[in-house]
């Protein structure tokens, strides 16, 4: 099983910036893409970037512009760079790799088209 595992979270102002970052225990070049996801309190998993083997990534309308997702091909690991950060970024993130469908819930692993997660780290923004 492929060993997803984030560092990075904390708790900042309105404002900040925080790097969020991913180690996979496999290739990367093995995952067909790998991602960030996040799930505030309430609310379902929201797919928020994500980056295909062939270098193509995708953001979510909210944070365009604020966040950068980056691999490091010869480390294995994924980062996230997170600036201008809002209260509204405040949830639980996910790193998460060959997902071919978003769970309602961040980590469900039920199917195989959910892919693999990690354990997921929190952001905190105070406004």
């Amino acid at each position: 099983n492929v060993q997803l595992k984030e560092s990075g979270g904390g708790s900042v102002q309105a404002g900040g910036s925080l790097t969020l970052s991913c180690a996979t225990s496999g290739n990367i070049f093995d995952f067909s893409n790998m991602g960030w996801y996040r799930q505030a309190p309430g609310n379902e998993c929201e797919k928020v970037s994500t980056i295909s083997a062939d270098g193509t990534t995708y953001y979510t309308d909210s944070v365009k512009g604020r966040f950068t997702i980056s691999q490091d091909n010869s480390k294995n690991t994924m980062a996230l760079q997170m600036n201008n950060l809002k209260p509204e970024d405040t949830a639980r993130y996910y790193c998460a790799a060959d997902v071919r469908a978003t769970p309602d819930r961040c980590g469900n692993i039920l199917y195989p088209l959910f892919g693999s997660w990690g354990q997921g780290t929190q952001v905190t923004v105070s406004s």
